[in-house]
Formats: structure tokens, C-alpha cells, sequence
């Protein structure tokens, strides 16, 4: 194909000589006929000379304009081409979205200034990471997720400094490259400026979105003199930020380097600890009110790490959810303790706590109950619990996931309740079948009447939405009495046992048995002597006696 095309081209040039070739002849045939050229010849010499030099004149003119006509042409077509070229490059260099520089002309940039300076050269480079985007597409389209980053981009344009650049380096993530003049404050100002404008509302339709940023800043050093050493530092003061609240910002400093290291090897180790089963099942009884009646355990995860020993779900945790591995976690433990539980006696349950993450995940019920069908744990004995971060984040998606494991007998739990953004639409809506009260009301309920209160507000609560309720947290024989009178249902925390390993709990359930097949968690000594010394203030007993009546 490319031979004929270039045929073809050939092929027409060529036409084109000749035309202008017959026009040259045609002058000569009319400049003949009409003696025009009788004035320019030498009359001495003959006719037939005479014709021939003009008509060699003429033709001669018409290869002469084929030549400039060609040359015309060629001018143009490099003309065109150097537009071309210029106008890639600028595409190639730029966000086609924004108009600011994108991450490979923003590198260039960085690079040649390090590159054109001796010693330390004085710049600096702020990550700007919104905060609060990814709901903007979520709710209202991406038309209004592209209207806020263009938005954005003017902004920024507005507030950086003269001989700065503004770049796009992909997503929600921009970057301004300054020279910081040897003062960190005037960076710190800048940052906090951004952050103020950046979180100003942005009109949509008849919305106002908000959005957010953190901010990484990161000045030259000898150890950071390179564009990707830069970046790269600047990557980790923002993930620190995020890591610190958000909305804010942070300066690099080595110390966020180490920590760094250290989390990525973290994170390889938790890959490879998950496939191995590091991460074991412990158990921690839950027990009726006031009876102590042994009804079931939590599922708490513990990861019995090779090099640092057992490590406790705050050490990892948020580090399987920031990397996507919650989910092999949460699959690894539930068929783990599913395995455990199906020896003892069949009325215990288990409550095994789901992330928000895995929440939007539509395969989640065919996942648990396929977990629950390899193991042979009856879905009845299954408790789920979801915080009510989990509500905010995705309604619909909680509500269709957690509709459809009930209807195969599995309940569902509100896991930590007062500690988030939930409403009395949530619990109506999503139809729970029981309310754990965070163990920070249990904890605190003992040093003031007020604090007592909300956790009998909350049991009251439960009880007219005909709704089950835990108290976490327990440590307190004092604290038992008063919450079963207020019509709390269950209870869990270390006077009643600490989280155990399988071993330790098939011990003590052998233990706890008596002859009827019921389990029960006897009052120690120290309880005892705690219950005829001391009593929750502002509640007196007869208002915990007609609670528990009625």
C-alpha cells in the first residue's frame, strides 16, 4: 500500500510537469502566429533556428514554474509538519483536561532546573492529593469529577508563585514545582492557602461539592538531588499527612523514609503471612445478661509474625486495608475459625467483623456463605459486624449485601455503635439484628452519671427497635448488674475472658460446662467483694429495677 500511495504522488507530479510543459508550448504556438517573437530574434539566422529556440524557451519556463509551484508546495507541507510537531509535543508535554503541565514535562522541568544548578539548588516540589473526590464521581458523574479538577487547576494557577509550574500528574493528584528562596515558612504558607482554596465549595447544578487536599512538600537536599528522589519524598510527606487526618500538610523528613521502609516490608511480610495462615483466630466469649451464660465468641484476628512475634489487628489492620489484602485476611480467618467452632456445642456463634472496603464488593454474600458450605458452619451461628463507617460510605451497597446473607439465616450486627455517622434511618433501613455498644461508653460510664446515661439511652434505643445489644468492653462486676438491669442483652470484654487462641478456648469451654450442657462464666472472688463495695453514680438501683420489669 505505501508504494502505490507513493506512485501515485509521482504519478501526479509528473502530470503536472507536462501540463506546464504544453502551456510553454501553446505560448509558442500562439507568439508564433502572431509574430511576437520576430523583435527578439537575430534576423540573420534561419526560420527553423529561430522556432526552435523559442519553443525550447517556452517549454523551459514551464519546467521553471513546476519548479517553484514544487517548491511552494514543499514549503508548506514542512510548515504543516513542523505545526504538527509542535502541537504533539505540546500534547505529549500537557493535561488535555486542564491545560497544565503533565507529569512528564513536570519531571523534565524538575530535572533540568537540579541539573542546571550548582550545589543544593533551592526548590521545592508540593504533592497536592484531594481529599473527597472519588464520592464527587461516585454521586454525581464524572461530567462534575472533571468540572471540579478543572476548577481546581484554575486555582492553583492563581495562587503559584511567579516562574512556578502547575502540573497534573494523573487522577486527583497535582504538583507545583517553585523555588522556595531558602525559607520554609513561605512554603508552609503556600500550603495552607492551597488547602483554604482548595476546600472552598464548587457549584454544580443545583450542589455544592467539597473536596479537600494533603499536601507533601519536599525541598532539594544532598540526599534527595534528583527529580525521582524528589517526587519520591514528597510521595511520602503527603501519605504521611493522609495517614495524620487528612487536610493538612506535611514537610519530608527522613525519619518518614525509614518508616516508610519499614511499612513496605510490613506489607510484603503480611502478603506472605496471610498465604501461610500467620493470621490466626482468637476468641473472646460473649456472654448473657446477667447470667453469664456463654452464648458465642468474637473472632479477633492476631498475626503470629515470624521475626516480631504475636501482633495485635491495630498493627495491621489498617495496613490490609490500604493495600487491598483485608479481603484474603477476612476469608483466611473466617475459614479458620469456622474449621475451629464446628467441635463445639452447636448453639455457640461466632461474630466476625467486616471491613467497609469489602462491603462494596457485590460477591460478598456468595463468598461468605461459600466459606460457611466448605467448612459446614450452619449460616444461623454467623455474625456479622460492620462499623457505621461502612453506612456512610455506601448505603445501597451495605443494604443489598447484608438483605441478602439474612435471608440465608446470617445476622447482622452494628458494630461499635456512637462512635460514627449513623441515624435512626440507617437502623430502620438496613434492619439490624443487634446494637454493640462501643467500649468506650461501657468504659466511662463509671465515672459520672451523664456518661451513664447514654449508655442507657442507647439500650433503650435498641429495645424499642426491637433490636438485641452487647456491651463491649466489660470490666467491672459493678458494671454487670447495672447493665442487665437496663436491659442490655449481652456483654464482652476481659472480665469475662481475654481473646484466646483455639487451644486455650477448647480448655476452658471443658471448664466452664456443667452437667446440663450449659456454659457459664462464674463471678471471680475480686468481683464478688467488688459488688457489696460499689455501685454506678446518679442511677440508683430501683430505676434499673423497673427498666429490667418492664
Amino acid at each position: 500500500m505505501p508504494d502505490k500511495k507513493n506512485n501515485s504522488w509521482g504519478e501526479g507530479e509528473l502530470r503536472e510537469l507536462l501540463c506546464l510543459m504544453m502551456i510553454g508550448c501553446c505560448v509558442w504556438i500562439v507568439g508564433t502566429h502572431l509574430g511576437l517573437f520576430t523583435l527578439l530574434i537575430d534576423a540573420t539566422r534561419t526560420h527553423e533556428l529561430q522556432d526552435l529556440l523559442m519553443l525550447t524557451l517556452c517549454m523551459s519556463l514551464g519546467l521553471v514554474a513546476a519548479a517553484i509551484r514544487k517548491s511552494f508546495k514543499l514549503r508548506r507541507a514542512m510548515q504543516d509538519r513542523d505545526g504538527a510537531e509542535a502541537q504533539a509535543e505540546s500534547v505529549a508535554r500537557h493535561d488535555a483536561m486542564t491545560g497544565l503541565a503533565n507529569r512528564r514535562l513536570f519531571r523534565e522541568s524538575l530535572a533540568a532546573r537540579i541539573r542546571t544548578t550548582t550545589g543544593v539548588p533551592l526548590v521545592a516540589v508540593m504533592l497536592i492529593d484531594l481529599d473527597r473526590f472519588k464520592p464527587v464521581n461516585d454521586v454525581h458523574g464524572h461530567a462534575a469529577g472533571d468540572a471540579v479538577l478543572c476548577v481546581i487547576a484554575d486555582r492553583l494557577r492563581a495562587l503559584a508563585p511567579t516562574g512556578s509550574l502547575v502540573a497534573r500528574l494523573g487522577g486527583d493528584e497535582f504538583a507545583v514545582l517553585l523555588d522556595h528562596g531558602g525559607d520554609p515558612e513561605n512554603l508552609a504558607r503556600l500550603a495552607q492557602a492551597t488547602i483554604a482554596s482548595v476546600s472552598q465549595p464548587i457549584a454544580w447544578t443545583q450542589s455544592r461539592l467539597k473536596i479537600g487536599a494533603t499536601i507533601g512538600i519536599a525541598t532539594a537536599s544532598e540526599e534527595s538531588r534528583t527529580a525521582e528522589a524528589l517526587l519520591h519524598a514528597a510521595d511520602v510527606a503527603m501519605y504521611q499527612g493522609k495517614r495524620d487526618g487528612r487536610g493538612t500538610f506535611r514537610f519530608f523528613h527522613l525519619d518518614m523514609g525509614h518508616a516508610l521502609k519499614a511499612r513496605a516490608t510490613l506489607e510484603g511480610e503480611l502478603r506472605v503471612g496471610i498465604d501461610r495462615g500467620e493470621i490466626e483466630p482468637f476468641y473472646q466469649p460473649v456472654v448473657a445478661l446477667p447470667g453469664r451464660e456463654l452464648i458465642g465468641f468474637e473472632v479477633l484476628a492476631r498475626w503470629n509474625h515470624p521475626r516480631l512475634g504475636m501482633l495485635s489487628p491495630a498493627e495491621f489492620i489498617t495496613l490490609a486495608e490500604e493495600t487491598g489484602l483485608i479481603g484474603d485476611l477476612t476469608w483466611s480467618l473466617m475459614r479458620q475459625a469456622c474449621r475451629d467452632a464446628r467441635a463445639w456445642p452447636s448453639h455457640l456463634q461466632l461474630a466476625i467483623n467486616i471491613s467497609p472496603l469489602q462491603l462494596r464488593d457485590p460477591h460478598l454474600p456468595k463468598q461468605i456463605l461459600g466459606i460457611l458450605n466448605e467448612a459446614g458452619f450452619a449460616p444461623g451461628r454467623l455474625e456479622i459486624e460492620i462499623t457505621e463507617t461502612a453506612l456512610v460510605n455506601d448505603l445501597e451497597a451495605a443494604r443489598t449485601a447484608l438483605q441478602a446473607l439474612q435471608t440465608f439465616g446470617v445476622r447482622i450486627a452494628l458494630d461499635d455503635f456512637g462512635t460514627g455517622y449513623s441515624s435512626l434511618y440507617h437502623l430502620r433501613e438496613l434492619q439490624f439484628d443487634k446494637l454493640k455498644i462501643d467500649r468506650s461508653y461501657v468504659e466511662s460510664m463509671r465515672l459520672s452519671s451523664e456518661r451513664a446515661k447514654l449508655v442507657d439511652a442507647i439500650i433503650a434505643l435498641g429495645s424499642s427497635l426491637g433490636l438485641l445489644t452487647t456491651a463491649e468492653g466489660i470490666e467491672s462486676g459493678t458494671s454487670v448488674d447495672w447493665l442487665a438491669g437496663q436491659g442490655c442483652t449481652y456483654g464482652q470484654g476481659y472480665l469475662f475472658g481475654k481473646p484466646m487462641d483455639k487451644a486455650t478456648t477448647d480448655g476452658l469451654l471443658r471448664l466452664w460446662s456443667d452437667d446440663s450442657g450449659r456454659i457459664v462464666i462464674a463471678p471471680s472472688q475480686a468481683e464478688a467483694s467488688e459488688l457489696a463495695t460499689c455501685d454506678l453514680p446518679g442511677l440508683a438501683r430501683p430505676t434499673v429495677g423497673r427498666r429490667a420489669a418492664a
